[in-house]
């Protein structure tokens, strides 16, 4: 796997970042050498290997290029949503696909996670028909999407409340009718994400595309919401690292200047260390029980994990001096990274709101 990221990641990185483009080609060479075979069952066409197994790649990716490890993110979490599905007829059909990167899949749960938090309304709904469900609205962000990809996506029920039970999840395929991506925005970083907006007009999705109906969606958001949090530490895992690599290259000429900074190398790799223990933990306890409660550990772990990222980019960036100011120098892209990672849904905001919920037994609804 380095060996690739060395030779189809690495000399990207700069058109990733500048111009978007999309790293489709690595995608699918990753898939290629078994990269998201983690987040299914070896029945599937997974390698058995689980949560930590997905973190771990993510992380390798992410220490060159956050853009690809989000990339990589989306594409193991629509797995992850699949095999957790108790449809056997979706697993059958896009699994081994996903798994193995023949296809590439997203996940337009951003809305729907909010939503679910009491943060902003749903943007979607769906109505119940013989065989199916119509679904209408408009998703504005949803990352990893062109024309052949399928990508997982949760709206209430017409007639039905807006409680989390209330919900169905489906997999959209971007090809069908009713259906259509726009490309209406460009960001400072992680553009080359394929991040567009998804339109919803009377799009059909039939019963074997749904990933959980309603009333039974309860029970399939507490299986998969710890671990598409957790994951994302994989993202941030590997920027840190990178971080303080830029922080200790600097050091090698400007250590007796660098040392009067806040936040020296040592100080991130001692924080570092101890998020990887805690998260790769979580990921054997998660793999052991998918439903096991550890869901405020994870919200903490995760909170932690966007502040030690912001915190290691701006100082590498202190530490990189006027050079980290130059649109080729990464440690500029490391700083517009970490922002990422600091609002992707679950932002910092919305981590500390959930944590302040679930502290005085609120939870979600």
């Amino acid at each position: 796997m380095r060996r690739l990221i060395a030779e189809k990641l690495v000399p990207k990185v700069l058109d990733i970042d500048l111009h978007a483009e999309y790293p489709q080609e690595f995608m699918q060479a990753l898939g290629d050498i078994g990269g998201y075979r983690g987040a299914a069952a070896t029945e599937f066409g997974g390698n058995g290997l689980g949560l930590k197994h997905i973190i771990q790649v993510m992380e390798e990716v992410s220490k060159e290029c956050l853009s690809s490890g989000f990339l990589v993110w989306c594409q193991t979490a629509c797995s992850r949503y699949i095999q957790m599905s108790d449809n056997q007829e979706v697993k059958q059909k896009l699994l081994p696909a996903i798994a193995s990167g023949r296809i590439l899949a997203g996940t337009g749960l951003s809305n729907t996670v909010k939503s679910c938090d009491t943060i902003e309304e749903f943007r979607l709904s769906a109505r119940r028909v013989g065989g199916g469900y119509i679904i209408n609205g408009v998703l504005p962000w949803v990352s990893n999407l062109g024309p052949d990809h399928f990508f997982a996506t949760g709206c209430p029920v017409e007639g039905a409340g807006k409680d989390t039970n209330d919900l169905v999840f489906v997999m959209v395929d971007c090809r069908q009718p009713g259906f259509k991506l726009v490309d209406c925005a460009h960001f400072v970083a992680l553009d080359g994400t394929r991040t567009l907006a998804c339109h919803f007009k009377d799009a059909f999705i039939p019963d074997a595309m749904v990933l959980s109906h309603a009333g039974r969606t309860a029970d399939y958001v507490r299986r998969i919401k710890p671990g598409m949090i957790l994951a994302q530490m994989g993202m941030g895992l590997g920027l840190i690292e990178a971080c303080a690599g830029m922080m200790r290259q600097a050091n090698r000429t400007h250590a007796h200047v660098n040392q009067y900074l806040d936040d020296q190398a040592g100080d991130i790799e001692e924080a570092l260390q101890k998020a990887r223990s805690v998260t790769y933990a979580l990921a054997d306890e998660l793999n052991r029980d998918p439903k096991a409660d550890l869901i405020l550990d994870i919200l903490k772990l995760r909170l932690a994990g966007g502040e030690l990222a912001l915190r290691a980019a701006n100082a590498a960036m202190l530490h990189q001096g006027a050079k980290g100011y130059l649109m080729r120098n990464p440690a500029q892209r490391r700083l517009r990274e970490a922002y990422f990672i600091a609002i992707v849904t679950p932002a910092i905001k919305h981590l500390r709101h959930e944590i302040a919920r679930l502290e005085q037994g609120c939870g979600c609804n």
